[in-house]
């Protein structure tokens, strides 16, 4: 009986994709081959980032360092400010 056409006991058996859906729930699609997700969710292919993703790169804008550049400056540009205002 298990050659039986409609035998879903491996269809059932297969892994879960389990992302988690808009309702808060997880998918329960079966992930795509070879993938933890199913191909709605990350594992079609060609999905996800390229390999050297560019999108993902370090810009350094948020750094410790930037961030104490950018408070220097605006400190300088305050102080030019009061500077100028005394002028009038």
């Amino acid at each position: 009986m298990s050659d039986h056409i409609r035998n879903t006991v491996p269809m059932l058996a297969s892994p879960r994709c389990g992302a988690k859906t808009r309702t808060s729930g997880a998918c329960r699609s079966p992930a795509a081959h070879g993938k933890k997700r199913c191909r709605m969710h990350g594992g079609a292919q060609g999905s996800g980032a390229p390999m050297s993703n560019q999108n993902a790169r370090k810009h350094g804008l948020f750094t410790r360092d930037a961030i104490a550049e950018r408070r220097q400056i605006q400190a300088l540009l305050g102080e030019a400010r009061k500077l100028l205002e005394g002028m009038k």
